[in-house]
């Protein structure tokens, strides 16, 4: 065991998958020599060669077009996707042939493929280096959307999604890649946030894609989020005193819906918590479901608390983000319901 942040565990786990298995290869702007604008990939080239670990143009259409020939050659891929902001150049690629090609194949052709990108705010990155994506890919039948809220999960996830036969996007929270924090601009580092900075095996070791994980229990309400979200929501959960179960989902889709179900049927109450813009977001189908599978168990209507539906702000992304303040006024509207 080791203690890690999440850039230490994801590096561990490309490291561990590259040692284990010859045929995953790590591809991507930048990732060889230099280790990674995050420095994800640090040492990974020296370590592992440069046929294994390489460099890549800056398009990343074509760093996505080469991993779907690779892994129909029989390759295992891991293309890094600079920001998830400029995933979109190579979408064509992910949803008509990655998310199709095992099925078109009757299954002659897996893909396993899993595309790793920071996405989220925090780092003054601005409209093209902040984005939150993630609900555009759960909307496309064959591909998996992972996201990591802490080490421990960030390492046994990644390593699922390599091992896993299907195409998977693995966003990763880069506000949370360094160590923890408690929600706050000004306050970066907490003793309550435990999850942000964990121990974790050096060798290999898997979490499960599709399973969730309760990180609080509690009888007043269930709140569902994922990524960065979690560590916030906790924050907030102890400041105001309110026993809420938060339920860090790691996995989109496939999604746990059964123990979401089993917390909301316990509390009663339900909000939903996400970084991304609300219209749409993955909180929409959150609130659908669970108003589907648990109307009759509900004291109040589910409540969304999300970013806001405008451009990503430089200056102001500190105000954007759902905060102590935003969660606490959406807890205390459920509550009151």
């Amino acid at each position: 065991m080791a203690t890690m942040n999440m850039i230490e565990a994801i590096n561990s786990a490309m490291d561990v998958a590259l040692s284990a298995d010859p045929n995953v290869t790590v591809l991507g702007e930048d990732i060889g020599f230099f280790g990674g604008v995050f420095r994800a990939t640090a040492g990974l080239q020296k370590k592992h060669g440069k046929t294994r670990v390489f460099d890549t143009p800056i398009n990343e259409c074509g760093i996505i077009g080469v991993a779907v020939g690779m892994a129909a050659y029989g390759l295992r891929p891991i293309p890094e996707i600079q920001f998830a902001d400029y995933i979109y150049p190579g979408l064509d690629q992910l949803v008509s042939e990655a998310a199709r090609l095992r099925y078109r194949s009757a299954g002659e052709f897996p893909m396993p493929i899993t595309v790793r990108t920071p996405f989220g705010g925090g780092i003054f990155g601005g409209q093209t280096h902040s984005q939150s994506p993630e609900a555009m890919f759960t909307h496309i039948c064959g591909i998996k959307t992972v996201i990591p809220s802490n080490p421990y999960d960030a390492k046994g996830l990644l390593l699922a999604a390599i091992a896993d036969n299907d195409p998977v996007v693995f966003f990763e929270p880069k506000r949370i890649y360094n160590g923890p924090f408690d929600g706050h601009y000004d306050r970066p580092v907490s003793p309550w946030s435990k999850f942000a900075q964990s121990e974790v095996p050096e060798g290999h070791y898997t979490v499960p894609l599709g399973k969730a994980a309760v990180v609080r229990e509690g009888s007043d309400l269930t709140i569902l989020t994922y990524g960065t979200m979690v560590h916030v929501a906790l924050a907030t959960v102890e400041e105001k005193g309110v026993d809420a179960e938060v339920v860090d989902l790691r996995t989109l889709l496939p999604l746990d819906i059964e123990t979401i179900e089993a917390s909301v049927k316990k509390t009663g109450r339900c909000m939903v918590l996400h970084e991304a813009t609300r219209t749409s977001g993955f909180g929409a189908e959150l609130a659908a479901l669970v108003q589907e599978r648990c109307f009759y168990h509900l004291e109040a209507p589910v409540e969304r608390c999300t970013g806001f539906d405008t451009p990503y702000p430089h200056s102001l992304e500190w105000a954007y983000f759902p905060g102590p303040f935003r969660i606490g006024t959406a807890i205390d509207k459920v509550m009151k319901s």
